[in-house]
């Protein structure tokens, strides 16, 4: 053999290994750039503006509505429950906390009725006609102050609940109304049940 082929043939080895080399360095890229990122930069874990909770079911609380009738949480299961609580009747603080439901609930559109607004009030007098007239289908319950301490975190505040019964979410007692009715949406948007 000529050495002019000899280099010729050298030259058509050395273009195939690189030529491979190349495309090894293209398939692996995607996979070390991935690692890198995913180690490199994390993301935040939480999307959701309310505080996840442990999955459990909710605290089987009872009382009786504004007419009298019992009320029991459990009834409301197969629905989506916005649960509020207040433990000194209806003062400003708790007249934001219902405006932040209501907003929340219109703000699901057509979706709205698969959601049930609850206002638990340990506190003293039945809400009058103005509160009811500005919260229509509100669930008024009246209940033992001892039957809120069973609800995780401290009243005032916002629970949610899903149709199966367990506790989801808890929002603070003045929350962002848009970050409550986005989670809401997500979770309507989610779940086939309810």
């Amino acid at each position: 053999m000529s050495e002019a082929t000899q280099a010729q043939s050298a030259a058509a080895a050395a273009r195939g290994r690189r030529t491979i080399l190349l495309l090894a360095a293209v398939c692996i890229a995607p996979v070390v750039a991935s690692y890198a990122v995913y180690y490199f930069y994390p993301r935040t874990a939480q999307v959701n503006y309310g505080t996840l909770l442990p999955t459990a079911p909710a605290p089987p609380i009872e009382g009786t509505t504004d007419d009298g009738a019992p009320f029991r949480l459990t009834d409301l299961r197969g629905r989506w429950v916005m649960l509020a609580a207040s433990a000194t009747g209806c003062d400003a603080a708790c007249e934001r906390l219902l405006y932040a439901t209501r907003q929340a609930h219109t703000m699901q559109g057509k979706e709205r009725d698969r959601v049930v607004r609850v206002w638990l009030d340990a506190g003293g007098a039945p809400p009058g006609h103005e509160l009811r007239a500005q919260h229509p289908g509100l669930v008024v319950a009246r209940v033992p102050e001892r039957v809120l301490a069973v609800l995780p975190g401290a009243p005032p505040g916002i629970w949610l609940i899903d149709p199966l019964g367990n506790l989801v979410l808890s929002y603070p007692a003045d929350p962002d109304i848009k970050g409550l009715a986005k989670d809401l949406t997500r979770l309507l948007r989610a779940s086939r049940i309810g």
